[in-house]
């Protein structure tokens, strides 16, 4: 893609009749108070529109990671439209028959779901005991004066219209990813260039070359990014499906395939990740040296994909400082809730990238990736 992007811009250099230089560019310097208001403002509209802009930006993940193998149609003589098509189709294929092979699996720990949820209730029983328990005796270490009078409050049901708009609201979100996202990749992919082309003409003559770089160093960056999670992902699964399969666990795929996303998540993802083999496990293990091994060797491939594979795979084209990196995730965490977490890093990655390139926004560049 970046190859393509220096060919548009050549050939749009080319067509130009007056050079870049002819142009005197004047532009009034921002302030930093003007400076944080429009980064404000910006925030507020990602809250705001959160729905089109997560589906914009998975769209643009998804073109980054399908381009290749259209460009490497393309250079077979195959028209490019006609490759975005068949590696779109394709893909939808993989994941479809992912959904397939999932679904046998899926609907077999849903029948044997019965069978956990009575160890559930049963040991939230017990622990409720135990903390009623304690909390009596700590009321008979310290007594407190009480009133004769009772007061009994009683929580008013939520009405149905809410719990309506809420389901809807979600239900609208998925129907935007599912509905527009391989529209928006097609069109992405199909006519790359002409969008390469439109939006270096966004910019003035004598600032499309810093334009130029900030894309092509984008492409890189996102690229790089999403193959490289997805190698990282697959390594992890594949591990956690060894791992559980030699613990004896029901539903070795299934559980590794869920916990080894869940550990690919920054710092909470180990804790969660304990969570299906755990579920798995408590109709079968009844002490704590299974629990423990399975809480350690997950730990160990938590700490070997952050601190190895991360680094070595990934860390050359993402440079993000540790704090940069945990307030991104807190933020967009708290904004975007679950998907947040997936869109945090390039979202902040693509923001160094602008600031290194763009005049008066370097500090803020290299202090994201600072060390």
């Amino acid at each position: 893609m970046a190859d393509d992007l220096s060919e548009s811009f050549a050939e749009h250099q080319a067509k130009s009749h007056t050079p870049p230089q002819d142009f005197a560019v004047h532009a009034t310097r921002s302030t930093p108070s003007q400076r944080i208001l429009a980064a404000g403002v910006l925030i507020a509209f990602c809250i705001w529109a959160s729905s089109v802009i997560m589906t914009l930006l998975f769209a643009v993940l998804a073109a980054y990671f399908l381009d290749p193998p259209v460009s490497l149609l393309e250079r077979m003589r195959v028209p490019r439209a006609l490759g975005a098509l068949i590696v779109l189709l394709l893909a939808s294929s993989l994941v479809g028959g992912t959904g397939y092979l999932l679904y046998d699996r899926v609907d077999s720990f849903s029948k044997d779901w019965p069978r956990y949820s009575k160890v559930l209730r049963d040991a939230a029983t017990e622990v409720d005991k135990s903390m009623q328990k304690l909390e009596s005796r700590f009321s008979e270490i310290t007594p407190v004066e009480t009133k004769n009078t009772r007061t009994v409050s009683v929580e008013e049901p939520r009405p149905l219209r809410a719990f309506l708009i809420e389901g809807l609201g979600s239900f609208y979100s998925i129907l935007l990813l599912i509905t527009f996202v391989p529209f928006l990749v097609f069109f992405m992919l199909a006519a790359k260039r002409q969008i390469w082309h439109v939006t270096l003409e966004l910019f003035p003559l004598g600032h499309r070359g810093r334009a130029k770089n900030i894309l092509d160093e984008m492409s890189r960056m996102l690229r790089g990014y999403v193959a490289g999670n997805a190698l990282v992902a697959v390594i992890m699964i594949l591990a956690s499906y060894v791992f559980f399969s030699y613990m004896g666990l029901d539903y070795p795929f299934l559980t590794g395939l869920v916990s080894g996303l869940l550990n690919m998540v920054p710092y909470i993802g180990l804790v969660l990740s304990w969570a299906p083999p755990i579920l798995i496990g408590i109709t079968k293990w009844k002490v704590l040296a299974p629990y423990l091994e399975v809480a350690g060797t997950l730990t160990a491939l938590h700490i070997i994909s952050m601190n190895v594979l991360i680094p070595a795979i990934i860390g050359r084209t993402v440079r993000l400082n540790a704090v940069a990196l945990t307030v991104g995730l807190l933020f967009w965490g708290w904004a975007w809730g679950a998907v947040g977490f997936i869109l945090a890093i390039p979202i902040i990655a693509t923001a160094k990238v602008i600031c290194d390139n763009v005049e008066g926004w370097e500090p803020v560049g290299r202090w994201l990736g600072s060390s």
